[in-house]
């Protein structure tokens, strides 16, 4: 028996190298991580992060969350049927070749998923596409159960991606405001894999235990598939610094989920909640993406040029600038002794003293604090500043 489950694993983890939402997701992650820094090197003539930072982001930063979450599932016997996985495949599919990661929040996926199952079932159409026969589900079936319970959990891991990443990952954009001025707004942009572990009904596993699974959509033998979810995120954020704005966007989205779990259990009992709770919470995350959006005014920047010195709008990694603690937002009055204004003064103060730097620097609570650096010959782009002009 033991020998069995542990082939069974490795079968499942072979599966997931058959799925093309890997492979697409890949592909999408290093065209991220090029247009990223065009752009950067657009406005900055630099690139702030390395190249390959999505691509590894995508297949690393999940991993902890999708091996908790796969714990749980196996745990309690979250069973989803092939035809679900297809359906997720598909819409995930579409939405990374469309380019929009809206949709790749997880109640969105399922929700939409499920809608497609439903509406084949009451329909009455089936669908045969690459030799797999897709039928349709009713609202009385237990894979609107699990689903629901897994988009809630997948929408706690969006929410706790998006609280510790988003701020890291958002990169500077110059733009004009209609008044001509000039601003940094930052955009967040990632897609995270989250590969997760799903029982299937199969004929693999047989339900030794009386109390697994609990979720078992009637069947008595299973099998494992190691399910790449595919994750994403956009945001931009003008009017507020990216360390405020992401990690209160990330809070909402976590609460989201703990609601769309409670819906999920609830839907145990009466199945029907579990639709209502998935429908109700993908238009609750586009709400909140909307709100989150709309607040974003144009014409007003957290990040712009000052008149009381320079404004950084980043940070280079690794740069003296990052080892002095210096944040995106923070405004440098003085460097050297030496009150600056625009870039070209700071780096002509700079050389006042070319083998160390010391700045007097206004934080984010307008308090003013020293900081100093020695600067040895190799540190790249001057200190590692980027700054709003």
């Amino acid at each position: 028996m033991i020998t069995d489950i542990l082939i069974e694993f490795a079968l499942a983890i072979g599966r997931m190298f058959l799925n093309p939402l890997l492979y697409g997701s890949i592909i999408v992650a290093v065209i991220l991580g090029y247009r990223r820094v065009k752009r950067e090197r657009k406005f900055f003539h630099v690139r702030i992060l390395w190249g390959w930072t999505e691509l590894i982001g995508l297949l690393k930063e999940g991993l902890l969350l999708a091996l908790i979450i796969s714990i749980l599932s196996i745990a309690i016997g979250l069973t989803v049927p092939e035809e679900f996985l297809f359906v997720l495949t598909v819409v995930s599919l579409i939405s990374l070749i469309i380019y929009v990661f809206h949709i790749l929040s997880p109640v969105i996926l399922f929700a939409l998923s499920v809608f497609v199952l439903w509406a084949l079932d009451y329909l009455n159409w089936e669908i045969n596409l690459l030799g797999i026969k897709v039928d349709g589900i009713t609202l009385s079936e237990g894979t609107v159960v699990t689903a629901t319970i897994l988009a809630g959990l997948l929408v706690v891991a969006e929410g706790l991606l998006i609280r510790k990443k988003g701020a890291h990952i958002a990169s500077p954009i110059v733009e004009n405001s209609k008044r001509g001025l000039r601003g940094v707004a930052f955009t967040s942009k990632r897609a995270w894999i989250l590969p997760i572990f799903l029982v299937i009904p199969g004929n693999a596993i047989a339900a030794h235990f009386p109390w697994w699974p609990q979720f078992s959509l009637g069947a008595t033998q299973f099998s494992l598939i190691l399910f790449p979810v595919v994750i994403g995120f956009q945001q931009l954020t003008r009017n507020k610094l990216p360390i405020h704005f992401y990690p209160k966007l990330g809070r909402s989205v976590l609460i989201l989920g703990e609601i769309v779990i409670i819906g999920g259990l609830v839907a145990y009992f009466v199945p029907i909640v579990g639709f209502l709770t998935l429908m109700i919470g993908a238009v609750i995350r586009i709400a909140i993406s909307y709100i989150y959006s709309t607040g974003q005014q144009k014409d007003v920047y957290a990040v712009s040029a000052k008149s009381g010195g320079v404004m950084i709008a980043g940070i280079l990694p690794n740069s003296p600038a990052e080892k002095m603690g210096l944040e995106v937002g923070e405004i440098v009055r003085k460097v050297n002794g030496v009150e600056v204004q625009t870039e070209r003064q700071l780096y002509e103060a700079l050389q006042v003293n070319a083998a160390h730097c010391r700045l007097e620097v206004l934080n984010h609570k307008r308090e003013v604090r020293l900081t100093q650096h020695v600067v040895h010959n190799n540190d790249h782009h001057q200190i590692g500043l980027l700054i709003a002009e």
